[in-house]
């Protein structure tokens, strides 16, 4: 289960600075397309430092930091090799890819900076409730991190390219849009948590107390 949830995490990173490109709307909402898969990520770290402990869940945010600079080099590798006569979408393929070149960098810093705080407030609350109220830190540590993450990578990816007027309420709309669904995966995260310690037959995880 920890293998899957770390190809799942790893996965849903590199999909989301991909499709990040693309901006969707709500009404007068506007989102990049990643928040409907990013959110995602802070779930399974919690899942993850919920059964297995704080520092598997760092693991798993150092795995996906690495992955994300190696995609990001072979993104860039990719954009300048050169092309085929046969090959006619270069530019698009430039526009697409060089767009997710600078969400990738966004990411990073976001990614880097808000999953640190999201496992790190997690523990802490974990230290101090022991084994209960999984959703109190599952929601405090999403939420704290997600206002962190939202406003580093929407500035960082979006700026100069958007008016300061979206750019503001695109920060707005997703930090919203991330809290909904913050609270609406709890029952996933207690569900997946159940699968995780029945898979490996483990009991819950003690939080790191020294004893003596």
């Amino acid at each position: 289960m920890f293998i899957y949830l770390n190809g799942l995490f790893v996965g849903l990173l590199i999909l989301s600075n991909i499709i990040s490109v693309k901006l969707f709307s709500i009404g007068e909402f506007i989102l990049p397309a990643a928040a409907i898969v990013y959110v995602l990520t802070y779930l399974i770290t919690d899942v993850i430092g919920e059964v297995y402990g704080k520092e598997a869940a760092m693991k798993t945010v150092r795995a996906g930091f690495i992955t994300q600079v190696i995609a990001l080099f072979f993104v860039f590798a990719a954009i300048h090799l050169p092309e085929a006569a046969v090959f006619g979408m270069q530019a698009e393929f430039e526009a697409i890819l060089g767009g997710s070149f600078r969400v990738m960098f966004a990411s990073l810093l976001a990614y880097i900076v808000s999953q640190h705080i999201d496992v790190s407030v997690f523990h802490q609350l974990k230290r101090k409730h022991g084994n209960k109220k999984l959703w109190l830190r599952n929601n405090l540590s999403t939420a704290s991190s997600q206002l962190i993450d939202t406003g580093i990578f929407i500035v960082v990816a979006f700026v100069g390219t958007v008016p300061t007027n979206v750019l503001i309420s695109m920060v707005v709309t997703q930090y919203v849009f991330k809290f909904i669904v913050a609270i609406v995966d709890t029952p996933f995260t207690y569900l997946f948590v159940a699968i995780a310690r029945k898979e490996k037959n483990i009991q819950p995880y003690a939080p790191d107390v020294k004893v003596g």
